[in-house]
């Protein structure tokens, strides 16, 4: 009988404990890998305050994020660029903050500065040593980003360029891939989300961050919209979200987290 009452307790607990998972709701969020460290933070704040909410964050790139939710793979993406105009239909986007792209080369690199058209030598197989563009000899290790990342499609965009221009030593896929790359090897280049580039310089990764037209590459530049290669970063919905989704979009967007999105060295909106 004591074996019995025990095992029906047993039972109960169990069940009371898939009732009260069952009772959370959960958000679903994907896609850009620079705005995922930021969402994750956001996502424990919000759970604190909202326990019966569970958020799971998940990368893949920002065409994943455009891409997920209108395919019900997600509630909310994630894309740290703008929308084309082919991918409007079916999609609600809301601005989270505001970031910038850059170069950043290792932080022993006399290199203080390039041009455009260095820019575009190194990239496109032109110059392949750092002497041809006023720095020390040294074969240049150049590291693109993979296909589907918004800095990729924004630096085509910017110095209107295709895939098959670009004749590089290396791919990067997530930022901390291409962060680590240059960190690792005084000869690399690559380009960066400022945001997180500055996150890494400020905790001691040995990176540094180029001017681009003879604008400084950090956040104030991006919050005067004056540096050149800047982006949104954007949340995604469908045209009705969930209740429990609005209000946590609604959260991230709100002053709240401000605080969160300046320690991620991002610009929150004004």
């Amino acid at each position: 009988m004591r074996t019995r009452t025990l095992s029906l307790l047993a039972l109960s607990i169990a069940l009371l404990a898939g009732c009260e998972e069952t009772s959370r709701q959960k958000i679903t969020i994907t896609g850009s890998s620079t705005i995922a460290p930021l969402i994750a933070e956001i996502a424990k704040r919000y759970e604190a305050r909202h326990p019966d909410i569970r958020i799971d964050v998940q990368t893949g790139g920002s065409s994943r994020g455009i891409n997920d939710p209108v395919k019900g793979l997600a509630d909310v993406g994630m894309s740290s660029r703008a929308l084309r105009a082919s991918e409007s239909d079916g999609r609600v986007t809301h601005v989270l903050a505001r970031d910038g792209v850059a170069f950043i080369v290792h932080a022993s690199n006399p290199i203080s500065e390039l041009t455009d058209e260095q820019i575009l030598g190194i990239f496109t197989g032109k110059f392949d040593n750092w002497e041809q563009v006023g720095g020390n000899d040294g074969a240049i290790t150049s590291a693109n980003r993979a296909n589907g990342r918004s800095e990729l499609e924004l630096m085509m965009k910017f110095y209107e360029l295709h895939p098959e221009d670009f004749q590089v030593d290396l791919i990067s896929g997530e930022n901390q891939h291409g962060i680590k790359t240059v960190a690792g090897d005084p000869n690399a280049i690559t380009y960066m989300s400022i945001g997180a580039s500055e996150f890494d310089i400020a905790n001691g990764v040995p990176i540094k961050l180029l001017p681009l037209r003879g604008v400084p590459a950090s956040s104030k530049s991006v919050a005067s919209e004056q540096f050149p290669l800047s982006r949104p970063l954007i949340l995604i919905t469908t045209p009705e979200p969930l209740p429990h989704v609005s209000d946590f979009i609604e959260f991230a967007r709100s002053e709240s987290v401000h605080d969160l999105i300046r320690q991620q060295s991002y610009v929150p909106l004004q």
